[in-house]
C-alpha cells in the first residue's frame, strides 16, 4: 500500500500548496495528489490556482515524493494534445515521479470555455478519444487524429520521457473501469466499491487502484466536524450532482441542508488515528492500494505532524497483507 496526501487546490493558494507538498514529503507520504479545477466547489474555499504551474513548482522543490493529478479532464477546457505535452514535461521535470489522473470532468470547471458540457455517454466517448490522442502523441513523431468529437492535426510533442507517465483513469461504473483497463495504467475512484476494482481487473487491468478517504483532523471532533462542514460539505452531494452544477453558488445552495451529523457520518473527524484507520479499512477491503487522505481540517500542519508521528505507521500496520508493502 502507498499513502498519499490530497492537495486541496480549491482551499489553498499556490505557494501554500507547494509548501504542503514539501512537508508531506518530509513526514513520509508516498505521493501527493492534486485536483485540477477552474472554480472551487464553494465560495468559502476561495482558491483555485492553475494546477500545472503548482505541479511544476512541486516537482522542482521535492526529491522523491510521487505526484499525481486527481483528476484532469482532457476533453473540454483542455485539448488532449495540451495535456499530453504538459504531462510529458512534468514527467521529465519530476524524474518520472508523475502519474496523470484523468476523468470525464465536471460542469463546474468545463463550462467556462463556452463549449457546453455534454451528457454522460458523450463524455465517456470524448475521454476515450482523448486517451487515444495522448497515447498517440506519446509514441512520438507527427500525429493526426480524426474522431467523432476530437481532432488532432499534424502535432508532435518534442520533449518526451524515456517511458511515458502512467495514466490513472477515474471510474464510477463498469464502463469507465473497462476504459481504465484498456487505456490506463491504474484505476482512480472515490467510493469504497469493490465492484469497481473487480470490473477493472476483469477487463484486464493490472495496475494500482487509487482512492480518496475523507478525513478532518483537529484537536477535538467538534472543531474538525465544523471545519469540514464549512469547506467540504460539497462532497456529500453525490457524483450526479457534483458533475452537473455550474458554479460555486449552486453548490452553496445544494448543500444548505447538510448538517454536522452528516459530516461526522462521512468524514473521520477528530484527533484519533483509530478513526482514520477505520475510515480507510473499507477501501483496503475493496482492493484499493493507493490511499489519498483528503484532510478538510483547519490545521494542515497539525495533520501532517500527526501523520508523521502516529498515523502513517498505524495505517501501514493496519493494511491487509494483500495490499501491504
Amino acid at each position: 500500500m502507498e499513502i498519499g496526501y490530497k492537495l486541496l487546490a480549491e482551499a489553498y493558494g499556490p505557494q501554500e500548496l507547494v509548501r504542503q507538498a514539501r512537508r508531506a514529503e518530509e513526514v513520509g507520504f508516498d505521493f501527493v495528489e492534486i485536483s485540477d479545477h477552474f472554480h472551487p466547489w464553494l465560495e468559502t474555499q476561495g482558491h483555485s490556482p492553475f494546477t500545472w504551474s503548482v505541479l511544476g513548482a512541486i516537482a522542482a522543490r521535492t526529491e522523491h515524493i510521487a505526484l499525481a493529478t486527481g483528476v484532469t479532464c482532457p476533453t473540454t477546457r483542455y485539448h488532449p494534445a495540451v495535456i499530453a505535452q504538459a504531462a510529458a514535461t512534468l514527467a521529465l521535470m519530476s524524474d518520472g515521479r508523475f502519474t496523470l489522473g484523468v476523468g470525464s470532468g465536471e460542469r463546474l470547471n468545463e463550462h467556462v470555455v463556452g463549449r457546453g458540457f455534454p451528457a454522460v455517454a458523450r463524455r465517456q466517448e470524448m475521454l476515450r478519444e482523448a486517451l487515444e490522442i495522448i497515447r498517440l502523441l506519446w509514441a512520438g513523431g507527427y500525429r493526426s487524429y480524426t474522431g467523432a468529437h476530437l481532432r488532432l492535426e499534424d502535432a508532435r510533442v518534442f520533449d518526451l520521457p524515456d517511458s511515458p507517465p502512467p495514466i490513472a483513469v477515474a471510474a464510477g461504473g463498469a464502463q469507465a473501469a473497462a476504459l481504465a483497463a484498456e487505456f490506463g495504467d491504474a484505476l482512480f475512484a472515490t467510493e469504497a466499491d469493490p465492484t469497481l476494482v473487480e470490473n477493472y481487473r476483469a477487463a484486464g487491468g493490472t495496475g494500482p487502484c487509487y482512492a480518496e478517504v475523507p478525513v478532518s483532523w483537529a484537536p477535538d471532533p467538534q472543531t474538525a466536524t465544523q471545519a469540514a462542514l464549512r469547506t467540504s460539505r460539497w462532497a456529500l452531494t453525490g457524483w450526479k450532482v457534483m458533475s452537473e452544477l455550474p458554479n460555486p453558488v449552486n453548490f452553496e445552495a445544494a448543500t444548505a441542508t447538510v448538517r454536522a451529523e452528516d459530516i461526522a457520518a462521512n468524514f473521520a473527524c477528530g484527533p484519533e488515528a483509530a478513526g482514520v484507520v477505520a475510515a480507510t479499512r473499507p477501501f483496503l477491503d475493496a482492493g484499493f492500494d493507493r490511499i489519498a487522505l483528503m484532510n478538510a481540517g483547519p490545521d494542515p500542519d497539525g495533520f501532517l505532524d500527526f501523520f508523521g508521528a502516529e498515523l502513517g505507521e498505524r495505517l501501514r500496520t493496519a493494511a491487509p497483507a494483500a495490499v501491504s508493502g
